[in-house]
């Protein structure tokens, strides 16, 4: 049957580093090893200060939040509020990076004596973005001042009117504009041509730290290192690259998580199984994210929003429980559309026909059509928008691969869509039902000649070689300079030539499989996540080339570390 053919796996490439006289210098300049010193080259950090910077910087290298363009007149305006006992609302996005934004900005500006309100849109009622009619909204709370965070860059109908009722808007964002900005009081989005802001890579809640930063001042160092935990999970949860600032935002405020300070995260943090724990990026990004996110998805953003704004340890405990569940549920309707979306690229061999894989159905959930994109663009590689049909409308969300950003592509067909928005590696938009032939059409044919073969290529870039016997202490110490790793500062890859398999992989569960591996006397457990097939193509004895990074994990007290396989070649 046709349903039956095997997922035909895109082909790899090895890219493999080595050594130039930038990394020997490095090497020299801050006595670290060579292959560590190669990685930081691959990072971009050529230059012995900006190397130094990266493996041993602090919060006291946070940039100025006066750099922003517009700073200082939105930290005036804000305390003519407060000081006027006049109402906020904040406007937030209903994912992960817009609801901690929310709550961030609340907590701040309620430790300034504001008086606070917030609204988040209905992910599946409402759609992305700050609708023209949520003016009337803001007029039934009787604010004088609107404060968007994660959204807001594209707003102009919005602004407009409530110009025109006499509210101000002070509109925080880290999205791409669009040919015109909203008239609004004051715009902070480091993405804004002239901003003047140094780092671009924020995500929306780093923006959000940096007007607190402003609001707060110095004096109030240990209330903004509180703030960081919340900043960390953000910036993680919306693939922000762990870069200057961002870093530092992650590498404190994931040390911050285990302090007690709000009853929301620690029980969050309990059902994750975090609780006591080193919480790592994948932990955010795999654990914490998504019960998170799955509020939004499903329709539910005021639970998680409650949950870090609860004071009451039961109702925290109450609120935690419910989104753990309904992560559970989330990930059931997910695994359902990625079956039925599989299945169909597999019986109509949509991945030989297409380089850019769009399609849709009216039972795909809204809420979860983005992650299942997710996922077959990584099995494919190749970009990836599904759509879920109602009441006459496609709303559609996207994901894409390091060689093609998905968002300009939109924006070359910008009028098939009602509203669309985004950034390079995710989109999301909204088109008429009827529209869907045709824009399916043009993609394809615009895809065609840009798309080249070598895109759609699994590039492995592989940071440096090693050989086993090089794994003692003072590597592992090393190594452990250059977390915390994610988007921007990948888990670094190394190769291993030669290596003997000494025990057959075995399965893991499911998906995954486990084998040892020797080289010069050092035995190391190797493990491939998702990687069943090696269970039958690798065999006791056989000696292999190997690219792999380092796993941690703690077992029985004691570090115990694995080879997390990305590929091997016999």
């Amino acid at each position: 049957m046709m349903s039956d053919r095997k997922i035909s796996l895109p082909e790899t490439l090895w890219v493999l580093s080595s050594p130039g006289t930038e990394a020997q210098h490095l090497s020299s300049e801050l006595g670290i090893p060579l292959n560590i010193a190669q990685i930081l080259v691959n990072r971009n950090m050529e230059e012995p200060e900006k190397a130094d910077q990266f493996l041993y910087g602090t919060l006291d290298h946070l940039l100025s939040p006066w750099l922003m363009r517009g700073m200082d007149k939105a930290v005036r305006r804000i305390q003519e509020a407060v000081s006027k006992k006049e109402k906020i609302v904040i406007f937030g996005d209903y994912d992960v990076d817009g609801v901690l934004s929310v709550v961030t900005l609340t907590r701040a500006l309620q430790s300034l004596g504001a008086e606070v309100d917030y609204f988040i849109p209905d992910r599946l009622k409402e759609g992305y973005g700050i609708k023209e009619h949520y003016v009337e909204k803001v007029l039934e709370k009787r604010a004088g001042l609107v404060i968007s965070v994660d959204c807001g860059i594209k707003a102009v109908s919005f602004v407009e009117k409530a110009n025109n009722k006499g509210i101000d808007v002070i509109i925080t964002d880290h999205h791409q504009p669009g040919s015109s900005l909203p008239p609004a009081h004051v715009i902070l989005n480091p993405k804004i041509e002239g901003c003047g802001y140094p780092d671009n890579s924020l995500a929306g809640i780093g923006v959000v730290f940096k007007l607190i930063q402003a609001l707060l001042g110095k004096e109030e160092s240990s209330l903004l290192l509180s703030y960081l935990k919340f900043v960390s999970i953000g910036t993680i949860a919306d693939v922000a690259p762990l870069k200057g600032e961002n870093r530092l935002f992650v590498k404190y405020g994931l040390k911050e998580l285990n302090n007690d300070t709000n009853q929301g995260l620690e029980n969050l943090m309990r059902v994750c199984g975090l609780r006591g724990k080193n919480v790592s990026v994948g932990d955010v990004g795999f654990r914490i994210g998504p019960r998170i996110n799955a509020a939004g998805r499903m329709g539910l953003t005021d639970k998680a929003v409650q949950l870090f704004f609860s004071s009451s340890a039961e109702k925290a405990e109450e609120l935690a429980v419910f989104l753990n569940g309904l992560n559970s549920k989330r990930q059931k309707v997910e695994e359902r559309i990625t079956r039925q979306a599989l299945k169909r690229i597999r019986d109509r061999f949509l991945d030989r026909r297409y380089k850019f894989l769009i399609m849709g159905c009216e039972e795909w959930h809204r809420g979860v059509i983005g992650v299942v994109a997710s996922k077959i663009k990584r099995l494919y590689h190749r970009p990836v928008l599904l759509f879920s049909y109602q009441d006459q409308k496609a709303c559609g969300s996207g994901r894409s691969i390091q060689e093609i950003s998905m968002i300009d592509y939109l924006e070359r067909h910008k009028e098939y869509f009602l509203n669309y928005g985004g950034h390079p590696m995710a989109v999301g938009c909204e088109l008429d039902h009827e529209r869907m032939g045709p824009f399916k059409k043009a993609m394809n044919t615009y895809v065609q000649s840009r798309i080249t073969p070598d895109c759609l290529k699994r590039k492995i870039f592989i940071d440096s070689k090693l050989n086993l016997q090089e794994v003692d202490s003072s590597f592992i110490q090393n190594l452990g300079l250059l977390s915390p790793f994610g988007v921007g500062n990948p888990r670094p890859l190394f190769l291993s030539r030669n290596v003997e398999i000494i025990e057959r992989p075995k399965k893991m569960g499911k998906r995954h499989c486990k084998f040892l591996v020797k080289q010069g006397g050092r035995i190391f457990e190797a493990v491939g996540w998702q990687k069943e097939e090696l269970a039958h193509l690798l065999n006791s004895g056989e000696r292999v080339d190997l690219v792999y990074s380092f796993q941690f994990s703690e077992y029985l007290g004691e570090e115990k570390i694995n080879l997390d396989v990305e590929d091997v070649k016999k």
